[in-house]
């Protein structure tokens, strides 16, 4: 008996000395203030929030893949929800149920999906994403370089969506105002466009988050597949039918195909009760996941200036890379 607690102190103080050390670490990492109010800091040439930081360096060293696990990658507001949604629908048969069985109705998609390097910021008791049966699904904000070896060496599935970048600004730009800024005078957009192109926000740079996972894409198709917003808005079918496809869960019925879009859209999806309430995560309304989701909506926000600093490092930044976007 001795002996197991003498093990079991020498493992708490291993884990609370690496803990320290890398408390330390991060510390040391450079820092800015994000939206005035909450820190964030470089690591790896990505700004992150402290917290983020120490759950995206258990990811990195300790998850070991499956051959059947699919991971969904994306920079905030590109079109998470909406994807989370779809892939529930198409993994889990979420198609021909009653509607009280349909998860969708019971939780936020952000709570069915867990992006991974979140899930200490839940407000509900959460599985362990590393000991969960399989198939597994998960998400990430994390660019494809923080991804572990074991994910990027296995057989399992990336699903990687990305959006406008000036779209993908004026969402940001709502989401946080409705976190830090409830009932007040909205943050700057013009100190918005200007962290959002150097790259010092949260998760920023947006632009080498995205290039990262289009660029794999090009060169490993059969392990991630790249979708773009504005395509699947317009012909959100199709994409719905390739997305099925490349998860090995492609749609014996035309009419499932259109269960599934139905079930997943935005408008129904903004319209459940469970996203008009709650919180899945500290301090983030289910509701704030939820605003227009159309196509160009950033024209009814910037000026021509903010038009053109986004359009000028949008074309330095993706430079040679063939990734363009839908405006």
């Amino acid at each position: 008996m001795a002996a197991q607690e003498t093990n079991s102190n020498t493992i708490t103080d291993s884990k609370n000395s690496l803990e320290g050390c890398e408390d330390a670490m991060i510390k040391e990492l450079p820092n800015a203030l994000f939206w005035d109010v909450m820190e964030i800091r470089k690591w790896q040439d990505f700004w992150f929030e402290p917290g983020l930081i120490k759950c995206a360096m258990k990811f990195n060293s300790s998850f070991q893949s499956k051959d059947d696990d699919v991971i969904l990658a994306s920079a905030p507001k590109t079109g998470t929800t909406w994807l989370k949604a779809l892939c529930l629908c198409i993994l889990h048969q979420n198609i021909n149920i009653p509607e009280n069985e349909d998860l969708l109705t019971k939780d936020n998609p952000q709570f069915h999906v867990q992006t991974i390097e979140s899930t200490i910021y839940s407000t509900k008791p959460t599985p362990d994403l590393y000991a969960m049966p399989s198939p597994r699904l998960f998400h990430t904000h994390l660019p494809f370089s923080f991804l572990p070896d074991s994910v990027k060496n296995s057989n399992g599935k990336i699903v990687c969506i990305a959006r406008n970048p000036k779209d993908t600004l004026v969402s940001l730009w709502h989401f946080f105002n409705s976190i830090f800024k409830p009932n007040q005078e909205p943050y700057p957009l013009e100190k918005t466009v200007e962290e959002f192109c150097t790259g010092v926000h949260q998760y920023g740079p947006y632009f080498e988050n995205v290039l990262g996972y289009w660029l794999e894409s090009k060169k490993r198709p059969e392990k991630i597949l790249f979708l773009k917003y504005e395509e699947m808005l317009k012909d959100p079918k199709e994409q719905v039918k390739k997305l099925a496809l490349f998860l090995g869960k492609p749609f014996e019925k035309e009419e499932d195909v259109d269960k599934v879009v139905w079930r997943c859209s935005l408008e129904r999806l903004r319209n459940l009760e469970v996203n008009k309430n709650g919180s899945v995560i500290y301090g983030v309304p289910n509701s704030s996941y939820f605003r227009k989701g159309m196509v160009g909506d950033w024209k009814n926000y910037l000026t021509p200036e903010m038009e053109d600093r986004i359009n000028k490092t949008t074309l330095l930044k993706f430079q040679g890379s063939g990734l363009e976007f839908e405006n």
